[in-house]
């Protein structure tokens, strides 16, 4: 295939991004796009993705059960929040936000409620997961982590922007069952379509402190399905807010 010759400002035009962006692809090697930037840049260009970003092929010949993981972060909050958008942005069908506050993404992504109205009108799914702020699992995390803004309130943050929200079609909110709150408080979960982002909350380290893991849809009964069904049972489980 022929590559077409297009400069870094006509090239971001091309793929929706900004020309600082392809200038950073541009000016170091090392750097590897997120995978639907990878495809469309080839696209535009003409050639095929390996020739662009070699590196990117070692995720695409994984082989076995970690072939469902894309990538992972010893930190929540080392995940770039761009990689949060995207994956917002692409999903069409499922959202599941299953974090045990959420409050993080009301201040993390630039005009979040338009965003999950317009996924919502159309026809994307988009459900809260949250702890109950006044149930005695929050009460014991809160004396746990022992910070300052607290488990509770960080869950009202998230329940106040909701509220805001009205009630649109589409967009549900639950919180988790008594029973299942305290492995809830655990692990947060959240899904967008066939993609999953998921973080194990360590000993007293609030959920930005604790490790995260990308994962990918690839088989029947992998680490991103079993994920999905958990995050499904505490869902179904769940009362309504």
């Amino acid at each position: 295939m022929s590559e077409r010759k297009l400069s870094p400002r006509q090239l971001a035009t091309h793929v929706g991004v900004t020309a600082k962006t392809v200038e950073r692809w541009l000016g170091n090697a090392e750097l590897v796009p997120h995978a639907r930037n990878r495809a469309d840049v080839a696209e535009v260009l003409g050639v095929d993705e390996p020739m662009l970003w070699p590196k990117a092929m070692q995720t695409v010949v994984k082989t076995g059960p970690d072939r469902e993981v894309v990538s992972v972060y010893p930190y929540r909050s080392a995940c770039p929040t761009s990689v949060w958008a995207e994956l917002i942005h692409a999903a069409e069908q499922d959202i599941v936000f299953a974090g045990y506050t959420n409050y993080f993404l009301w201040t993390s992504q630039p005009g979040f409620p338009s965003t999950l109205r317009t996924k919502a009108g159309r026809g994307c799914r988009v459900r809260f997961l949250l702890g109950d702020p006044t149930g005695d699992v929050t009460r014991q995390r809160e004396e746990i982590e022992d910070v300052t803004l607290s488990v509770s309130t960080r869950i009202r943050v998230s329940l106040e922007a909701l509220e805001k929200l009205g009630s649109p079609e589409g967009i549900e909110a639950r919180f988790s069952s008594t029973l299942d709150a305290p492995h809830h408080v655990g692990l947060s979960l959240f899904r967008f379509d066939d993609q999953m982002l998921v973080t194990p909350h360590l000993a007293r380290l609030v959920g930005h402190d604790s490790p995260m893991m990308h994962l990918r849809r690839h088989q029947d009964d992998g680490m991103f399905d079993r994920f999905a069904q958990s995050t499904e049972e505490l869902w179904e489980r769940g009362r309504p807010v």
